[in-house]
């Protein structure tokens, strides 16, 4: 498994809303862009996608902004790398939500251990939430 790019942008920028969450105010997209030095356009994409998906919220005007959708410690990082980037599996013929038939089936050997990193990638992001991984302050 490799994150990518978006996912990564994601993670920064929900631990941003998190701070936000904890100072109980919203937060402007312009901030979590010059914050964490994400593109403000592809961080807009990233954004509607994390909405969509009801990771965040967001209000309009004076007084809006961005916010989480749900509380920090039900956010976990498998669910925010399957939004962004699908399977988290090495091969997607050992993926639970993903699967795709591979070459890789013709071994059982190798899809008996990918599948076992699978399971020991998934169960710590399954476990693992934003609230986690976000500095104390």
């Amino acid at each position: 498994m490799r994150l990518s790019t978006k996912s990564e942008y994601a993670f920064l920028a929900l631990l941003e809303c998190t701070r936000a969450y904890h100072e109980d105010r919203r937060i402007k997209i312009g901030e979590i862009s010059v914050n964490r030095k994400i593109p403000k356009k592809y961080l807009e994409n990233i954004l509607l996608q994390m909405k969509q998906a009801g990771l965040i919220k967001t209000k309009r005007g004076s007084g809006g902004g961005i916010m989480l959708g749900r509380k920090p410690s039900e956010i976990t990082l498998a669910e925010v790398v399957r939004l962004m980037d699908g399977a988290i599996a090495p091969t997607l013929s050992v993926s639970t939500f993903f699967y795709e038939a591979t070459p890789l089936q013709q071994s059982p050997e190798f899809i008996d251990f990918f599948r076992e990193i699978r399971n020991d990638i998934s169960e710590k992001m399954e476990t693992t939430t934003i609230e986690d991984l976000s500095p104390n302050e």
